[in-house]
């Protein structure tokens, strides 16, 4: 049975569309050769990093979300340890109930901007 990741990947020298693009999807064909699915790629951009880690100070951060058998996990972590032009890989296993219950606070926050701006009232900010 597929369980749901998200993995952060990070990127040094690959700030070139192209080669990050080609770099992309080695990474997910990496994971479609272990008979996962590609559920959402979202590419966050150029960030710093809070201390200089191998000579390098900022890096491209990626996140793709994917299905995989757990059991073919460790094998993809082998993989990407071959990848030269991957700099740092975290995945971690996506809580569904946790994901259910930010989507349900989302549509009531939604739904009470919707009913202050139908009274014509700024709606208040949630706390958090």
């Amino acid at each position: 049975m597929a369980r749901k990741y998200d993995g952060l990947y990070i990127f040094v020298g690959a700030a070139k569309d192209e080669l990050l693009d080609k770099t992309l999807e080695k990474i997910r064909g990496e994971i479609t050769r272990l008979s996962g699915t590609i559920l959402d790629t979202a590419v966050l951009g150029k960030r710093s990093f809070a201390r200089l880690m191998q000579k390098r100070d900022h890096g491209v951060y990626v996140r793709i979300r994917f299905e995989l058998d757990p059991a073919s996990l460790a094998t993809l972590r082998e993989r990407y340890h071959l990848m030269e032009d991957l700099f740092r890989v975290q995945v971690q296993v996506v809580d569904e109930r946790r994901e259910v219950a930010i989507a349900e606070q989302n549509v009531k926050l939604a739904a009470r901007a919707e009913a202050a701006a139908a009274r014509g009232v700024e709606a208040a900010p949630a706390e958090a």
